[in-house]
């Protein structure tokens, strides 16, 4: 009895330590219910709205979604570590979740997962997932190149329409034509990660063209964010940028 006391201590202490390292979550009004914007670390994050959870590009394992429901939709962007961890995706595939995925990475996940649970979309390609409006958006490097660390057409950026809010995910990109083209865009997680994606002037200008309502700089290591969100305000005030810590195990 002891012992399995004190292993359920431990186990609540690790669970409390993985939430006090995350930032809290921001709750947002979407209609019919809040939407829930929870950063995890680098390109990963979740997002809640009623009974949907919706894991984006998960990685660190079980454990970095202690405290976090468990995903009905996991969209995954590309084929590297930081956007698809098989290990993370076996930990964590249980239950009818459905994969909203590129055929690259259809191709590699793990043969545990059922072929009906994955939804392959092409870039421009919709679906229509519980309830959730969900488009593929190229990502891609510039200029294009042969051996592009991200060729266009591998990967995908997504838009999601959660509670008939507009949400962009960017991946793995530059300052692409079909990112200045978004319209109507609440909320925007918009990479900058040098040598892999692009610089913060890239970045702010991207933004500064589509205009999102909201923009979070994440997938950022080493980029100084705080500079960016100087180049996005002086362009124009009115569009929010939120800073939050993408990367709670450096702290």
């Amino acid at each position: 009895m002891k012992l399995k006391l004190a292993l359920a201590l431990i186990s609540s202490l690790v669970i409390f330590e993985t939430q006090a390292q995350r930032d809290k979550p921001d709750v947002e009004k979407a209609k019919k219910g809040d939407l829930t914007i929870q950063p995890v670390n680098h390109a990963t994050l979740v997002l809640a709205h009623l009974d949907q959870t919706i894991y984006v590009d998960p990685t660190g394992g079980a454990k970095a979604f202690e405290g976090i429901a468990s995903p009905s939709i996991i969209v995954i962007t590309d084929i590297h570590g930081d956007d698809m961890d098989l290990k993370t995706i076996e930990a964590i595939n249980k239950g009818n979740i459905v994969f909203i995925v590129p055929q690259a990475v259809a191709d590699k996940l793990p043969a545990s997962i059922n072929k009906q649970q994955i939804i392959v979309l092409n870039n421009s390609d919709k679906t229509i997932q519980n309830g959730i409006a969900i488009q593929a958006i190229p990502m891609y490097n510039l200029p294009e190149t042969a051996d592009s660390r991200h060729p266009k057409g591998r990967g995908n950026g997504y838009v999601l329409t959660i509670g008939k809010k507009n949400i962009y995910i960017s991946g793995d990109t530059e300052d692409i034509p079909e990112m200045r083209k978004l319209k109507k865009i609440d909320y925007a997680f918009v990479c900058m990660n040098l040598p892999f994606t692009m610089d913060i002037n890239q970045a702010s200008q991207g933004v500064l063209a589509f205009k999102p309502k909201v923009v979070y700089p994440y997938h950022h290591r080493g980029q100084d964010i705080n500079a960016f969100k100087t180049l996005v305000n002086s362009g124009n005030p009115s569009i929010e940028v939120r800073i939050k810590n993408w990367y709670p195990a450096a702290q």
